[in-house]
């Protein structure tokens, strides 16, 4: 019998291996490595490839469906087409659709072993069979043929294969590229799981990323496996922070320092909850407080989300886009914003005011008119935090001609000047606070939702 394979990649060449002792082969690739042209035969094109009674298909997930449908004009009743894909649904729909009307049959298998696996031999090796589009006769012949060659012949169907695969070489090869980038590395206490793990890693990582690509879009089941993965690890992760920081306390993140209004929401909040045991850290940014409470080191966390003047507060929303949380409260206080500058300092030589990108918001109409001539700057890191700003300028570690806009309780904190409060465009200014925990936190006995007036 004459059999032909489509492909000469990692496995086209284990195929032949398997095939070549029994069968009279010969092979098409577009991308054929020189060094073993010599010791194959090679259909000249794919008509030549169909000279064969059975045509095996070794080639990437992502280009099945394009090949069978190029190669559909060349189909006989007398083929029998076999792929070798990971997945099987895929290849089952892509036969159905294109061998119709055209008298061939088709084979599905999964070769459950790859060119290191199969090294010593096929003896023991898996291979998954579904009958699909073929006769009695010619699928018990190759299902015999695979038995000979000592393969483990396991029936089933596509769907079947499928939804075990997802949770078996799916995974499989998804941790071994995640161990990949994790930068896992053998060093010299390795326990024996670690030299197994080590051991996924290289055998999924010497398939090609097409392959492992491949494997997590066209199997239906991958999806809900990634998502199951990524589910249990939250849950596990989360298993190991502790209930509470300080079990005598509770500890609350802010995303402003002392003298910020994020400190005056907090106070607020702790009051109206009537929280007697608790601690502040101030963390300055929304994304220190978030990567504080995913790294267990506060119970709750608080940063602002939105003001009726100046709208969304998008370093919120940055911070909110890379960690998972639970929101068990939203609040608003009232806001007032002083300009303030250093008391060796007259207002003249100031030539910029600091603050964070909402407090201009909120004060763009009143800054417009009244400091015209003020350079409006933002900072970065912490020092997008007014209360920050205010404190380095009364330590005198920013320069003088700078000027501060926050909350006027500042001034008394850090020995500044109030040069003029109550600049904010409207007198009715709120800013709105989220209140958040770890996601599978139990949600606190209490919850609050009221403005301060």
């Amino acid at each position: 019998m004459k059999v032909g394979i489509v492909g000469y990649g990692r496995f086209g060449a284990v195929l032949h291996r398997l095939l070549k002792d029994d069968f009279e082969v010969v092979v098409y690739s577009k991308e054929m490595p020189t060094h073993v042209q010599a010791h194959i035969r090679l259909a000249k094109n794919v008509q030549e490839l169909y000279e064969s009674d059975t045509v095996f298909y070794a080639v990437p997930i992502e280009s099945f469906e394009k090949v069978i449908a190029s190669h559909r004009k060349y189909f006989e009743p007398r083929h029998t087409l076999i792929d070798v894909l990971s997945v099987k649904m895929h290849p089952e729909k892509i036969f159905r659709k294109y061998i119709k009307g055209t008298g061939a049959q088709a084979i599905l298998t999964h070769p459950m072993f790859g060119p290191d696996s199969s090294k010593e031999g096929f003896t023991g090796l898996p291979i998954i069979l579904d009958k699909c589009i073929a006769e009695t006769r010619v699928y018990e012949s190759w299902k015999n043929f695979f038995s000979s060659k000592g393969l483990h012949v396991v029936e089933m169907s596509a769907r079947e294969h499928d939804k075990i695969a997802a949770s078996s070489q799916g995974l499989t090869h998804f941790v071994g590229r995640l161990m990949e980038s994790y930068g896992l590395k053998s060093s010299s206490i390795d326990s024996l799981g670690t030299k197994k793990l080590l051991e996924i890693k290289e055998q999924t990582c010497n398939d090609t990323w097409q392959l492992f690509t491949n494997l997590q879009h066209y199997n239906p089941f991958t999806k809900k496996m990634r998502i199951k993965l990524g589910e249990r690890y939250d849950k596990l992760y989360n298993k190991l922070l502790p209930k509470a920081v300080d079990p005598k306390h509770v500890t609350f993140g802010i995303q402003g320092g002392i003298g910020s209004f994020n400190e005056k929401a907090i106070r607020y909040y702790i009051e109206q909850a009537g929280t007697e045991n608790f601690k502040i850290k101030y963390l300055f940014t929304s994304e220190n407080v978030l990567r504080a409470l995913h790294a267990g080191e506060i119970d709750r966390g608080q940063f602002a989300i939105h003001n009726s003047l100046g709208g969304t507060v998008y370093e919120s929303i940055n911070a909110m886009a890379k960690y998972k949380f639970k929101i068990i409260d939203q609040f608003s206080i009232k806001i007032q914003h002083a300009l303030m500058i250093r008391k060796d300092v007259d207002l003249r030589e100031i030539t910029t005011v600091m603050s964070h990108p909402q407090t201009f918001a909120q004060c763009k109409v009143t800054l417009a008119q009244k400091y015209p001539d003020l350079q409006q700057k933002a900072g970065t890191g912490e020092l997008i935090d007014h209360a920050k700003v205010a404190k380095l300028l009364g330590e005198n570690k920013l320069p003088k001609n700078v000027a501060v806009m926050g909350s006027s309780t500042l001034a008394d904190l850090f020995d500044l000047t109030v040069v003029e409060d109550n600049l904010q465009d409207a007198k009715e200014n709120y800013t709105s606070f989220l209140h958040v925990v770890r996601p599978h936190s139990p949600s606190p006995a209490f919850k609050i939702s009221k403005d301060e007036g």
